[in-house]
Parts: structure tokens; sequence; C-alpha cells
């Protein structure tokens, strides 16, 4: 009897050390300074992976990953890109190809397009929160690709304005999505690169697009006018990338079904240093209320719409201003070809020193500059004959669209927090279509054919960009001493080693804080 007392006064006792121990863990788990989410809010990554790393992968391995997403999801996000492009521009082509709707009343089918983007933003970001993203883009492709399909069958100014608004409603999601997915997959140091892959479909769309308008303005018309023939290509094209895109663009590292469990595992260790998560399916109101008092994220609306006043009237009529120099509609579509070159290849230039530099801000000033300096030429030699010159100077305007590309890598690397990701894209694309509205108004018919007030419009709106970039540069360097001055302090009072640190660092990436609520969290000027 009294060995059995001894044996259950031992258990207790092993069992009372246990209870103490487990206190003690949780006290100490209660010290972190900064909030810590319970497991309700916690990432969808927390599915799959611990709170602490527990599996390691060679470089070898993560190289041999990295490829293997490289080989899927880039070429996905720029056949979608390239789509999207290509249909908002679709009006452009059609402006020179017998669009029955002229004047006042193609600046406001023009208009209606970013209209619809501007109504439906908010709700289709947070509807995408609740679904499968992928998924979603996927359908809202193919439905605009009907919806552009139906333009060949429009006649009146009111049915171009409605397909129009459609089309924007539709657009809405793409560039949204397509950020969430890069800032799942990638590290911080790759996401302004890959992103850049995906936007280069601006420029070579360009290219694209003015090729093949050039050999369907060559077609007389008889069944078709040339303006339907793109559309109904152009469409048909969106449905066969809708389709592509819900059978293969993961939604997640977590659901990556082309992936095995091991790469979905090392595809979440890959990015958890950076501290920026991937999903969470709940919608939370300190997230959006932090997004909203964030004074980053006004300064990332007012670029947006710096440089999306200049995209708005170029985007439109960049080939009316080539055509007012004295060249004719074909030559025009192919003239226009080159300006979608330098755009690309500035594109694709900005987003590889971004990554190499870990800079977001100076590549949006190098890319201005010129056109900053191709506006002016513009207006300098206005009237003069000077064909080449002023050709030139289009060619130059270009490299600015490049500057969207970093804004989205600036927003990928600088947010964490689902819905503040969510909250703080929803609003660089509102700002896109506000400034995009604007745009289409600044080149008003009676300024026509050389439009100086507009053109005058762009050279200043991008001088004061130069200005907003550098002190968001300033804003977020500033932030980076802070976080590591107030990480020192806690790393002292709880004299934590650096092997604790890291542990810490380890197991705040999933649990879905913001990038203010997270200590561990490092911004990228």
């Amino acid at each position: 009897m009294a060995s059995l007392q001894k044996r259950g006064s031992l258990e207790k006792r092993d069992s009372d050390e246990k209870t103490r121990s487990q206190d003690e863990k949780d006290a100490y788990d209660a010290e972190v300074s900064v909030s810590v989410a319970d497991s309700a809010n916690d990432d969808e990554a927390l599915k799959l992976v611990g709170r602490e790393r527990s599996a390691q992968f060679t470089e070898e391995y993560n190289r041999k990953l990295r490829r293997k997403l490289d080989c899927i999801i880039p070429p996905l996000c720029a056949a979608v890109y390239f789509t999207q492009f290509l249909d908002k521009t679709s009006l452009n082509y059609a402006s020179i190809m017998g669009f029955p709707i002229t004047g006042q009343q193609y600046n406001l089918v023009s208009l209606a397009f970013y209209l619809g983007f501007l109504v439906w933003e908010f709700p289709t970001v947070y509807i995408s929160q609740k679904l499968k993203v992928a998924k979603y883009l996927g359908a809202n492709i193919i439905v605009w690709g009907i919806v552009l399909m139906c333009h060949a069958a429009a006649t009146s100014f009111g049915a171009f304005f409605a397909l129009r608004f459609l089309l924007g409603m539709c657009e809405s999601c793409v560039a949204p999505i397509l950020i969430l997915i890069i800032s799942m997959f990638y590290r911080k140091d790759e996401q302004a690169t890959r992103i850049s892959w995906f936007y280069v479909m601006n420029g070579l769309t360009q290219v694209f697009g003015g090729f093949v308008a050039y050999g369907i303005s060559f077609d007389s018309g008889r069944l078709l006018a040339p303006y339907k023939i793109i559309y109904l290509l152009l469409g048909g094209l969106a449905i066969i990338v809708g389709i592509c895109v819900v059978l293969w663009l993961p939604d997640s590292p977590v659901h990556a079904r082309l992936l095995t469990k091991e790469e979905r595992i090392a595809c979440l260790e890959r990015v958890r240093d950076d501290q920026g998560g991937t999903e969470n399916k709940r919608l939370k109101k300190d997230q959006v209320v932090e997004a909203l008092l964030d004074v980053r994220t006004w300064l990332i609306a007012l670029t947006t719409v710096l440089t999306s006043i200049p995209n708005g009237a170029l985007s439109n009529f960049s080939n009316i201003i080539i055509k007012s120099f004295g060249y004719t509609s074909k030559q025009t579509l192919i003239l226009s070809t080159p300006g979608g070159a330098v755009a690309s290849l500035t594109t694709l230039l900005c987003g590889w020193y971004s990554d190499r530099k870990n800079e977001r801000m100076t590549p949006i000033v190098f890319c201005l500059i010129p056109t900053i300096v191709g506006s002016a030429m513009l207006i300098g030699l206005n009237g003069s004959g000077n064909k080449g010159a002023l050709l030139f100077a289009t060619y130059l305007i270009g490299t600015f669209g490049s500057a969207l590309s970093s804004v989205y890598a600036y927003n990928a690397s600088n947010t964490s927090g689902h819905t503040k990701k969510n909250t703080i894209n929803a609003i660089t694309l509102v700002t896109f279509s506000i400034g995009n509205i604007i745009g289409t108004e600044i080149f008003q018919p009676k300024d026509a054919p050389a439009y100086i007030p507009g053109k005058t419009a762009i050279m200043v709106l991008l001088t004061i960009q130069l200005f907003v970039s550098f002190f968001l540069r300033w804003i977020n360097i500033r932030l980076n001493r802070q976080k590591k001055k107030a990480l020192e302090e806690e790393k002292a009072r709880h004299g934590w080693t650096d092997e604790q640190m890291q542990k810490e660092r380890e197991r705040h990436a999933f649990l879905d804080l913001t990038d203010k609520q997270n200590i561990f969290f490092v911004y990228t000027a």
C-alpha cells in the first residue's frame, strides 16, 4: 500500500511539474511583445506547417522548387495580364479601324471601363478573400471574354458604354489577385522580378496588338468591320486563358495541386522569414482600419493616381497622337509598336534592379525621368514638322508604364496581414481607375490634334511623383530603424539568445499579423 501511495505521489509530482512547465511556457508566450493571434485568426499555412520551422530544405532543393514555380506561375500570370491589357486597350486600336463612336462619346466609352473598375474593386477583392483566388480569377476572365466578344454586336453609344463598364468590373480583380499569388509563393527579393515578368505584357501587347491590328486593317470589311474582328479574336483568346487559369494556376501554397506535399511545405518555409504570410479567409476589421490609417497607404494611392492619369490618356490616345504627326492609319499601327518594346525593356530592367538592390521607389524615379523629357519634347517640338524627333519622344514616354509594376512590388513586399494586403491592393486599384478616368478627359477634342494641355499635365504630374517616391522611401527606412531599435529592446528585456530570437521570428510568420503588429517585419525601401 505504501508503495502504491509513493507511486501515486511521484505521478502527481510529475504531473504538477508538467503543469508548471506548461504554465511557464504559456507565460513565456504571453510575454511576446506583439499580439499573437488565436488559431481561428491564423494563416492558412498552419494547416500544413507548424508555428516553428520543423523542416529544413537545401539551397539546391529550393532552387529547383523555384524553377518549377517559375514554369507555372509567372507564365500564367503573364497570359492573364497580356489578355487583360490587350482587351483594355482594344478601344485604342478600334478608334482608327472604323469604330462608330467618336468625339466626346468616345471619351465616355473609354471612361466606362474605369468606372466599372472603380465601382467593383472593393467588392471583388473581399469576395476573392472568401473563395479560392485563382478559380475566382479564371471565372472572371472567361466572363470578360464573352463580354468582349459582345462588342462586335454593339452599334450604339449606350451598348458600348455598358459593355465597357462590365469589362471593367470583370477585370478589376486581376492585379490584386496576381500580386497576392506572387507574394504567397516568392520571397521579397524575388517578387519585383516576377511581377515585372507579367507586367511586361503591357508593353508586349502594344507590339503584338499593333501588328495584329495592322494585318486586320487590310481586310475589306465586307463581312465584318475590322474593329469587330479585333473584338472577336481578343474575346476568344480571353476565354482560352481563363480556362487555363482555372485548371493550372494554384490558389496558394497550401492548395497547390501541381506540387507534392513536401514541395508545398518547402514553399511555405521559403517565405517564412519574410513575415508576409499567405492567406486568411476571415475579414478582419482591425486590419482594414490599420490600412486606412497608415500614411503609406495614401502615399501609394497618390503615386498610383499620379502615374495612372498619363496611362489613361496615352493608352487610349497614343495612336491618335502618332497619327497627328502626319502618318496614315496603317503606318500608325506599325509605328506604335517600338513604344511597347521600350516599355517592356524598362519594366524588366526596373524589376531586376528592384530585387537586386532591395529597392522599390528608386526604379520609379528611373522610369519617370525619360517620360518627363519625352513630354517636354512633344510640347517643344509641336508644329515643327520634325516627325522623327516627335516619334522618338513618344517612345521615350513609354518608360513611365513600369512605375505601376514597382508599386505592385512595393505592396507585395511592404504589407502583411491578409485583410490589410487586400485593402491596400484594392485602394491601389481604385486610385488606378480614378487616375485613368481623369486621364481619359485630359485629352479633349477641342485640343486636337496637338493636345498641348494634356501633354503638359503629364509632365507636371510625373515631376511631382519624383518627390513622392523619395518621401515614401525615406518613411520605410525610418520605420526599419524604429523596428530594429524596438527589437533590440525586446531582446534585452527577455534575455533572448540569437537562437531564441529566430524561434520567435518563425512563430510570428504565419499568425496573419500586420506589418505594424509584427515586430519582425522588415520593410523594403
